[in-house]
């Protein structure tokens, strides 16, 4: 059986799954029972198209799709977890028509309550979070030097122009020494996405905008778009570094391709090593790399502070328990060997428009000297 269609098996089985346990439980009545089904149906053709929608393409069936998928992942999540204790009631003799019915009743309003805030947690424009990271041998004149951090925006079927320039207005409004974007700007080709991303171009920091490609990029086309990121003005570091100097000190910003870049563009091969080929010796050292397991061949290049994306944080319960699966860690502050790492949450969302448990972030790192 091929991936593709085992997928779809196990899309269908679970739609039945829900149905079966839930709709008779309901006592929903002959016409609610068919209406019930009927939606199901619906959710499991919607999210056909969900998986597959891309930048182009109907709004009104990319945020039915996208919807559903995560009306449903809610629904199944909650369909198990009742369908547990369900059987834990019943061997313990508790198992009775008004238990089982307040309990399908109970998985439908936590259904509706996570998604109605998931929805408007995900559409809002991100909040500052603000994080001093202390380095060692940190320069004084770079005290206090800020670092604007966007990621995983993921411009695309629900992620348009007047989002992102509300983030842009945000971002700009912290007056930043530099700005950084961490990977997957994009969910689609330029030809659909370049009038999205222009408010892009507008980002203000002292010492400019970098950027590094995500995953996603790699999707949708990535040399098309590191051609356009660069004539937004946005520096797309691909496995090299630039010296910026701030007020007599330097610092060394490197960015490698995404980790998993080499499967798409092979001559795109991530490597740390090589994006701090020739930096000097004894000046601070950060890297942006999309991916948080960079971080041990970060380490090998001498790296100071890594900061990254890709994991949303899980983007929306019970996914952040998942992520540590693929990656070390899933959001926040951490530290491998004599390196830190910085994994942001991202400051838009993939797939369905919702966030839950992990909220979107546009981070200010603030560089401080360690005591």
């Amino acid at each position: 059986m091929n991936r593709r269609l085992l997928v779809a098996v196990l899309l269908i089985g679970l739609h039945v799954f829900v149905g079966v346990t839930l709709i008779s439980d309901l006592a929903l009545g002959l016409f609610g029972s068919v209406l019930a089904w009927g939606y199901l149906v619906l959710s499991a053709v919607l999210m056909r198209y969900g998986v597959l929608v891309r930048g182009a393409g109907s709004a009104l069936l990319a945020w039915s799709g996208l919807l559903a998928m995560g009306i449903f992942s809610s629904l199944a999540i909650f369909a198990l977890l009742r369908a547990f204790a369900l059987v834990l009631a019943s061997l313990l003799g508790w198992e009775s028509a008004a238990i089982a019915q307040g309990s399908a009743l109970a998985v439908l309003v936590a259904v509706a309550a996570v998604t109605l805030f998931g929805v408007l947690n995900a559409r809002r424009t991100a909040r500052v979070v603000v994080r001093d990271i202390a380095l060692r041998d940190l320069p004084p004149a770079l005290e206090g030097f800020s670092i604007v951090q966007l990621s995983d925006i993921h411009v695309g079927p629900t992620i348009k122009q007047g989002y992102i320039d509300a983030i842009v207005r945000r971002a700009n409004g912290l007056s930043p020494d530099l700005i950084v974007i961490t990977g997957d700007l994009v969910d689609g080709s330029v030809a659909d996405l370049a009038d999205d991303i222009v408010p892009l171009a507008q980002l203000s920091a002292r010492h400019g905008t970098y950027v590094v490609t995500g995953n996603h990029e790699y999707y949708s086309g990535a040399d098309s778009w590191i051609a356009e990121f660069e004539r937004l003005g946005m520096a797309v570091l691909l496995n090299r570094h630039v010296q910026l100097e701030h007020d007599g000190a330097r610092l060394v910003l490197a960015g490698i391709a995404d980790y998993s870049a080499e499967l798409f563009r092979p001559s795109h091969r991530s490597d740390p090593i090589a994006a701090f080929a020739g930096a000097p010796d004894g000046v601070p050292r950060l890297l942006l790399a999309h991916q948080p397991r960079s971080a041990k061949a970060a380490v090998e290049a001498g790296c100071d502070l890594q900061l990254s994306g890709h994991t949303h944080g899980g983007q929306f319960w019970p996914w952040m328990h998942f992520v540590r699966w693929q990656q070390p860690w899933v959001a926040g502050l951490q530290r491998v060997g004599d390196m830190q790492i910085y994994i942001s949450r991202g400051t838009g969302y993939w797939g369905p428009p919702l966030r839950f448990g992990a909220p979107s972030e546009i981070t200010r790192v603030r560089l401080v000297r360690a005591v």
